[in-house]
């Protein structure tokens, strides 16, 4: 169990270096990871279950003990993302399937790498752990209702269908997740170090199967859609921030808004865009997945250094 320890802390610390390199396989190599298409929904509900595992029922307390700070952060979360992509796609005229990544990349929750970078921030790490998962839990209704209306100017969406997508691959594997930590707790406690690992492997491999599949594609358009995917995470994180400052939040709170913000769950978009919109649809979510998590360092990095 120590050696998974270690190898699942290895995984964490050098996670953005490890996609970097799966990511630039594939783009050279993409037999390597075509395997993986077909299975992307499967490992993304692994991630889900795995997040599941590391709640309990009474970590949702803390939503309700300040529901006004997560009521901010999370209309923040799904406004100002959705409506940046939207914006950003039509300044730089994507392509229809681009278009719908980018904005399928806004519409989605935030993401769990947020709470970590959080931490790292030296920010309000509880808020990021309700932001999430209370963004999580309403977007299997906001997500599609999101997509459908912003995404509809480009492609056809099928509302019932995404809906059904997210309770599958996100409802479903975190209920059960939470299940298993109330009647296997003390198990769960002893490898809930190495679920990292498992998260992290899962996440590469989604990775690397998007840009696999995407390989030429991402060679035509890669400047343009780096330069959009770059400038939707920035200008998320510096509204969140804005906002907060906004409502008068102290520094812990605003470095957790605007990190939740700009840190989408990029790995569910690029799952949801093979899905439903074609494989070009999810080059955003890759490019995203790495993108912010080097951002959120370089950002956490900061924020460490600044906390009056």
């Amino acid at each position: 169990m120590q050696k998974l320890i270690r190898v699942s802390d290895f995984f964490v610390k050098y996670m953005v270096l490890l996609v970097i390199i799966v990511s630039a396989v594939a783009l050279i190599i993409p037999s390597a990871f075509t395997w993986v298409t077909p299975h992307v929904a499967i490992f993304l509900g692994i991630v889900m279950f795995g997040m599941g595992m590391t709640l309990r029922v009474q970590d949702f307390r803390a939503v309700f003990q300040r529901p006004r700070d997560v009521l901010i952060g999370v209309v923040a979360q799904f406004t100002i993302m959705p409506l940046l992509a939207y914006v950003l796609a039509g300044i730089f005229a994507l392509p229809p399937e681009l278009a719908a990544g980018v904005i399928l990349v806004g519409t989605c929750p935030g993401g769990t790498a947020s709470n970590v970078i959080t931490y790292l921030a030296r920010g309000d790490v509880a808020l990021s752990v309700s932001m999430t998962m209370t963004s999580t839990i309403l977007a299997p209704l906001l997500t599609p209702l999101l997509t459908w209306w912003l995404v509809g100017a480009w492609i056809q969406v099928s509302l019932l269908e995404m809906f059904l997508s997210i309770a599958q691959i996100v409802v479903l594997p975190i209920v059960l997740g939470i299940a298993a930590n109330a009647f296997f707790g003390k198990f769960i406690q002893r490898v809930v170090k190495i679920l990292p690992l498992i998260s992290i492997l899962a996440i590469i491999l989604i990775m690397g199967a998007v840009i696999s599949v995407n390989a030429d594609k991402i060679l035509e358009v890669g400047a343009t859609i780096c330069a959009v995917v770059m400038l939707h995470n920035l200008f998320g994180c510096a509204l969140g921030f804005t906002t907060a400052k906004f409502f008068q939040m102290n520094l812990a709170k605003v470095k957790a808004v605007s990190l939740e913000v700009g840190m989408q769950n990029s790995g569910l978009a690029a799952s949801l865009a093979l899905l439903h919109f074609g494989t070009a649809a999810a080059i955003p979510g890759a490019i995203f997945s790495v993108w912010h998590n080097i951002s959120g360092s370089i950002i956490a990095s900061f924020f460490a250094k600044h906390n009056d």
